[in-house]
């Protein structure tokens, strides 16, 4: 059996005559750049998530660049988040001349702990970007509860979570402000790179849209130093469709999460756990094993593949060794590094390829 990682051949023949409408649509019009269509998609998206504003804009590390300028963080400032995370996260605080700062993960959830947050913060901190990775929320109440004590702005990194939910709420309305990305390969994903950001404070909305046209207030009228940001409205009207199928797409997924987790019960591996009090939309379904590394060997010879989410931890990438973290800084999140694997993923996985995997696992 081969069996495919993401699907995403699978997803498009779904969905296929209402999305090559929707993109010959575009294409009569031939409007490329800022069409109704993202208007459109960025209404569809307020009413799935309940937030007062989204806002589209070209991916998902866009979203998070244009979060932290829209809040106002500038060189010299710092902003803590977590070292296990892919690199976007920290290095759109890099690249505005913030200084990344990291705090170790909670082991059960790979999240950012908030018990280890305080100790991190100094004069210089502005701001908190807790992950929700694999698809599941970051314990936000106990984060945003230390923000508001030290006056931090909170920006939630959701590239992997869209549609998941906390307490009830949708992870996109947490936060001062909420981002996600619409990579082909997240749960909701376009044919090529977007993003979005979430808000409900119409103040900062308004930053948002102006600087993601090159800080326009109107056509060559530059109140603010922006720089191009916008999802082309093709990418638009793809997920305009697929938004309109995506609550079946999340049931499809947490359905086949339940079947890993009990087909993999009995397995010597350490299973992917979800708090009580929020859902995830399995970005990826992730297991801990002692011998990553020949369990991926044998997997792959058996026509499984899989993916290492992530090898390294951001601290101890060359790119950050200014920063000054060592080996042994954050002892958690350089564990999980050496044992995480991430199996197929996607709303079609049959039982019979999921008890495949199971097997050879």
């Amino acid at each position: 059996m081969k069996i495919d990682f993401a699907k995403l051949q699978d997803q498009y023949q779904l969905y296929k005559h209402e999305i090559d409408e929707a993109i010959q649509s575009v294409l009569d019009k031939s409007n490329y750049i800022m069409g109704e269509e993202v208007s459109q998609l960025e209404a569809s998206l307020q009413e799935f998530t309940g937030v007062n504003y989204a806002v589209c804009c070209g991916s998902g590390s866009d979203a998070l660049l244009i979060a932290l300028m829209a809040l106002g963080i500038k060189a010299g400032d710092e902003v803590i988040t977590t070292p296990f995370t892919f690199i976007a996260t920290a290095e759109v605080i890099a690249l505005i001349g913030a200084k990344p700062v990291f705090v170790d993960i909670d082991e059960d959830t790979f999240n950012l702990d908030p018990s280890k947050l305080e100790a991190a913060i100094t004069k210089k901190t502005k701001a908190i970007i807790p992950v929700s990775l694999y698809g599941q929320p970051a314990e936000i109440d106990s984060i945003q509860g230390i923000a508001d004590r030290h006056g931090l702005r909170v920006i939630i990194d959701g590239a992997q979570s869209f549609g998941a939910r906390y307490k009830d709420r949708c992870d996109s309305c947490l936060g001062d402000i909420a981002t996600t990305s619409f990579f082909p390969a997240k749960p909701l994903g376009c044919f090529g790179d977007g993003g979005a950001v979430f808000t409900d404070n119409e103040e900062l909305a308004e930053k948002l849209r102006s600087l993601r046209v090159h800080g326009q207030s109107k056509r060559y009228h530059h109140k603010l130093i922006g720089f191009g940001a916008r999802l082309d409205t093709i990418q638009a009207a793809v997920l305009k469709v697929k938004l309109s199928h995506y609550a079946k797409d999340i049931a499809l997924r947490q359905k086949v999460a339940r079947t890993y987790s009990v087909a993999l019960q009995d397995k010597d591996i350490m299973l992917p756990r979800t708090a009580t009090n929020m859902t995830s939309v399995w970005a990826q379904y992730s297991i801990r094993s002692k011998n990553r590394d020949t369990l991926q060997a044998r997997l792959k010879d058996k026509g499984i593949p899989t993916a290492i989410h992530y090898p390294i931890p951001l601290h101890l990438q060359e790119c950050f060794s200014y920063l000054g973290y060592a080996k042994g800084s954050f002892p958690i999140a350089e564990l999980v590094s050496q044992e995480t694997l991430s199996l197929p993923m996607n709303p079609y996985l049959s039982e019979d390829e999921i008890g495949y995997i199971s097997e050879n696992i």
